[in-house]
């Protein structure tokens, strides 16, 4: 299998300047999603390589290394008010385009962030062009970013996880019905921007091979103008702990939303397969239960009361129920990369993943990869490790082994650095 960490890092244009960079984020807090614990990774490592950064973002804020700047871009934050926002709108509001945009764009079911944080993003950076060197665009796609690129002449790389579209179709294939179909259509509108924005971006990034070939398919970019660089872990925190003892039986996996994307619900049909013969068997979910088709499968299942859910933890809390568990299970049908997966096998706890998008290249040869979508091939793989604690503990240290080399910021960061010179020489 080809290996995402094959390309080298170039050497850097100008090793004794330090670079400016800002990294534009429309919601970074890393409790609400995977892009959020991206921007902070991503701004500590970059600081670490000598570069200075500051972290522009909508709400909700990030809480960031002390060496990195926080530059707040208010928004209305509907999702944040009673009601959704509905009766958030002030008069003075109707006085900004972008603030009466997002209020009826809400309003009418459609998710408007990526626009009107593209809008305020422009206007600001409009004010203080020469501040950066570089600007990271964490998967806006807006037409405001892309101002940015052809109006200020701003060198632009634009990180995108995985495209959009894979969230939208398999929302829709999960839809009950025409009306929720509908909703789900008028929610990911902003899709169509996306694919717009992206063909015209000369420079961007993704984290895996398999997102690249899907963004190349999906959105029409040009392969060449696509530079795969793979995720990093925070290694310091999401190590082996001395003196936690790890339980015997107890799966652990990482679902932040009840989206289809995520698989919980096959990971909650594998788990009840599994207690017919094994009811001592544990579940830890790291996320909230939400009302959804994870919480009506625990109500057919009969298993609300047999899976913990845990939320709001910290990094260290985290690495340390990482530590405690068993096995790490990442059950989703597509992942453009799979964080907790990395951040599992960082902890040395072994990884079964789906083979849902880039979950195969951050697994590689060290943890164990069954068909995206069939719980009874899961629950085979679990009880199957669970069965034989010799190759047990021989995955857990080869997923140990490749996380120390495959996830290290120490050796990531200079290969966004390269791509920002490539991208300023560019524009020279």
């Amino acid at each position: 299998m080809t290996d995402i960490l094959e390309a080298p890092a170039r050497p850097i244009a100008r090793p004794g300047t330090s670079l400016r960079v800002a990294i534009l984020s429309y919601r970074s807090d890393p409790n609400v999603g995977g892009q959020g614990v991206y921007v902070d990774y991503l701004s500590r490592a970059l600081v670490e390589a000598g570069a200075q950064v500051d972290v522009i973002s909508g709400p909700p804020y990030p809480g960031l290394d002390p060496r990195v700047g926080l530059v707040q871009l208010p928004s209305l934050d509907l999702y944040a008010q009673p009601s959704h926002g509905h009766y958030a709108l002030r008069p003075h509001h109707l006085l900004s385009p972008t603030d009466t945009y997002e209020y009826f764009g809400h309003l009418s079911g459609k998710f408007v962030e990526p626009y009107t944080f593209g809008q305020r993003a422009l206007h600001y950076l409009r004010s203080c062009r020469d501040r950066y060197d570089a600007v990271l665009d964490n998967q806006t796609l807006a037409s405001g970013i892309l101002k940015l690129q052809d109006r200020l002449d701003i060198p632009l790389v634009t990180m995108v996880h995985h495209p959009i579209t894979q969230d939208r179709q398999l929302a829709l294939d999960a839809a009950p019905d025409p009306l929720h179909r509908w909703l789900v259509r008028r929610w990911y509108a902003f899709h169509r921007m996306q694919i717009r924005v992206a063909k015209r971006l000369d420079w961007l990034t993704c984290p895996s091979l398999s997102s690249k070939a899907d963004i190349v398919d999906a959105f029409g970019v040009d392969a060449d103008r696509i530079h795969p660089i793979p995720l990093g872990v925070d290694q310091a925190t999401f190590t082996p702990m001395a003196g936690v003892r790890r339980a015997g039986r107890r799966l652990i996996s990482t679902a932040s939303a009840d989206t289809p994307l995520k698989g919980l619900p096959i990971l909650l049909q594998a788990y009840a397969l599994l207690r017919k013969a094994d009811p001592e068997l544990e579940l830890v979910v790291i996320g909230k239960l939400r009302e959804g088709a994870a919480s009506r499968m625990l109500e057919a299942l009969d298993l609300r009361d047999k899976v913990t859910f845990k939320s709001g933890l910290s990094r260290q809390e985290l690495a340390m129920e990482f530590n405690r568990a068993t096995i790490a299970v990442t059950p989703s049908l597509y992942e453009g990369f799979g964080l907790p997966a990395a951040e599992a096998m960082s902890c040395g706890t072994p990884v079964i993943v789906s083979d849902g998008g880039a979950l195969p290249e951050v697994a590689g040869d060290a943890g164990i990869v069954v068909p995206r979508g069939d719980p009874g091939a899961l629950a085979a793989a679990i009880s199957e490790l669970l069965s034989e604690p010799d190759r047990h503990a021989a995955v857990a240290r080869a997923c140990l082994d490749r996380a120390r080399t495959a996830f290290n910021w120490s050796a990531i960061a200079p290969r966004y650095i390269d791509l920002f010179e490539q991208a300023i020489a560019a524009r020279c």
